[in-house]
């Protein structure tokens, strides 16, 4: 099955180049969890890890937010997309307004909320092991919903209206060789 381009003459990116995006986004966002987390530890006068946990996860889920929908509202791109040449768009390949790239947002935890309720309905709360095992399925079987899809995109995108598509750059234009002296 091949990926036919969308509308708007923009080819899907590859399941490849997503999950390369993806996982330098995880990358990027390591140094933004980290900050933030350093901050809401600071402003909170935090001593102790396990105090205040639902309140860091709540911030944490606030400056993701604020974080995604701002790039993907200014330009359609965060700093990975950018670098793996993926942009979103809505159905018609317009820019995102605000409310879309929200509501993006919040469908985006479709990755992670299934594999996190499975673990804690069954109680391995407390296994990492378990934790990442299940995130890796079901990472896993997003990724094959998508595989499905006839133009490649994930069930977020397919539930808010948006689509992924390569953005590659415009080409260089070369250097022209300046003339050769004649010799006489």
């Amino acid at each position: 099955m091949t990926s036919a381009p969308a509308a708007g003459g923009d080819a899907p990116p590859g399941l490849m180049r997503r999950l390369a995006s993806f996982i330098y986004e995880g990358v990027v966002l390591f140094g933004v969890v980290f900050i933030a987390g350093w901050l809401y530890s600071t402003l909170t006068q935090q001593r102790n890890a396990l105090v205040g946990t639902q309140g860091l996860q709540a911030f944490l889920f606030l400056i993701l937010g604020i974080y995604f929908i701002w790039f993907w509202s200014r330009g359609g791109q965060t700093v990975a997309m950018r670098a793996w040449h993926v942009r979103v768009v809505d159905a018609q390949g317009r820019p995102l307004t605000q409310a879309r790239a929200t509501a993006r947002y919040l469908a985006a935890w479709l990755w992670f909320l299934p594999a996190l309720a499975s673990v804690h309905l069954l109680g391995l709360d407390q296994s990492t092991g378990a934790i990442f095992g299940a995130m890796f399925a079901g990472v896993a079987g997003y990724l094959l919903l998508a595989r499905l899809h006839p133009q490649r995109q994930f069930l977020h995108d397919v539930i808010c209206g948006t689509r992924l598509v390569t953005q590659l750059p415009p080409p260089r234009a070369k250097k022209r060789a300046a003339p050769q002296p004649a010799d006489s």
